[in-house]
């Protein structure tokens, strides 16, 4: 039998939470770790099999692994591989990030192509173009990538046609430990960007601009250690957020700041949520019902795709008509049928659902088939009335 979570509905949320260090940022840092021979600290790490598995690769290429609880060290005085075969990186579709420390360092580097959820194309060409234009030759053949930089990688700007998260990261790695100034145009904007950012200066890069369209990144030939702490996972607290909406809810989430979460927290306010920025977080709280939203999802700092589907299962119940224009992956709408189920009315075209607001929610039996989705069910099961399973 499958497992699942019961919820019976109905119950205001009340108390404290602290969120999770952000997994989106913890997988980059822990990547960065690979470009210096010296010694990395984290503190705040997610417990997540991602991170777990993600350490685990970093041995492969000859880290010293120590990895307790929300704690780690690594370093890796020496690159002992420059191959990452599809057995290592296909549970994890970050793990194609390592490309560019192996290049930028190694000078060569075989990476299989990621893994991980399978939401819409999430092509990896922009990554693939920013290495050769950094002048390396990159070849993918029976789905690996070969790139090989014999003469070194040199310093590049780099037009990006969309702010990809990965080619930002990957550019930035890059760019740091290469002499001289590179520039990305058209650069992701979000926090776990910044949070990289702010790694790479620490190690010895001179960074400026990110949080921007426009990063420049003075580089050099060797890298040192540093010690950072994971900032806090904004899809998780906006999760919470959300919950605490269709219970009526009255909540303190700590170990966040507003900053990074962009239109979301907007367009919550905006709906009738109250949310007021406290010493280490946000104090959230739901008097009344929700009033509906038109939402378009967008690069940060606009509306995250991540927290779409769970918006989506609070606005099932708002008043009035809401409507969410997905405009980031498409194939994301898994979870309106199993919405429907519990009563929701919402209507389909193409990238955009009509969400008609119902007086509330019924429990049934449904089945989350990714983990945002997933997340939606548990929000909307909160809400409704009866006994769910998830």
């Amino acid at each position: 039998m499958a497992e699942y979570i019961e919820i019976t509905g109905g119950f205001p949320l009340k108390g404290s939470v602290r969120v999770s260090g952000a997994k989106n940022a913890a997988l980059p840092l822990l990547i960065a770790s690979l470009l210096t021979s010296e010694k990395c600290e984290f503190s705040n790490l997610p417990n997540l099999l991602d991170v777990n598995i993600l350490t685990r690769l970093l041995e492969h290429f000859g880290g010293q692994v120590s990895h307790q609880g929300n704690e780690a060290s690594i370093q890796i005085p020496k690159l002992i591989a420059i191959e990452a075969r599809y057995s290592l990186v296909k549970a994890l579709r970050a793990s194609f990030w390592i490309l560019a420390p192996l290049l930028a360092r190694g000078g060569a580097a075989r990476v299989a192509l990621p893994g991980g959820d399978i939401i819409g194309a999430r092509p990896v060409d922009m990554h693939l173009e920013a290495f050769a234009k950094m002048g390396a030759d990159v070849v993918v053949k029976h789905g690996v990538v070969y790139a090989t930089a014999p003469q070194g990688l040199h310093p590049a700007t780099i037009n990006l046609r969309f702010p990809s998260v990965g080619a930002t990261h990957q550019i930035l790695m890059a760019a740091s430990l290469i002499n001289g100034t590179s520039v990305i145009n058209g650069a992701a904007r979000e926090p776990e960007v910044v949070a990289l950012a702010e790694m790479l200066s620490q190690m010895g890069a001179k960074i400026e601009g990110a949080g921007s369209s426009t990063i420049r990144i003075s580089g050099c030939s060797e890298l040192g250690g540093a010690r950072v702490k994971v900032i806090g996972d904004r899809i998780e607290a906006g999760t919470y957020m959300l919950a605490a909406a269709v219970t009526k809810g009255d909540i303190q989430i700590d170990g966040i700041n507003a900053g990074q979460l962009g239109q979301f927290k907007d367009d919550l306010q905006n709906s009738g949520l109250s949310i007021k920025e406290t010493e280490d977080g946000l104090h959230v709280k739901a008097s009344e019902r929700l009033r509906a939203l038109k939402i378009r999802t967008s690069p940060f700092p606009g509306f995250a795709t991540d927290m779409q589907a769970p918006t989506m299962a609070a606005l099932c119940t708002a008043e009035g008509e809401s409507t969410i224009e997905e405009n980031v992956f498409e194939g994301r709408f898994g979870h309106v049928a199993e919405l429907c189920r519990m009563g929701a009315s919402i209507k389909v075209e193409e990238r955009v659902a009509h969400i008609s607001g119902v007086d509330a929610l019924n429990g049934a039996p449904v089945e989350g088939f990714d983990i945002r989705g997933a997340a939606a069910l548990v929000i909307a099961a909160l809400g409704a009335d009866g006994l769910n399973q998830v």
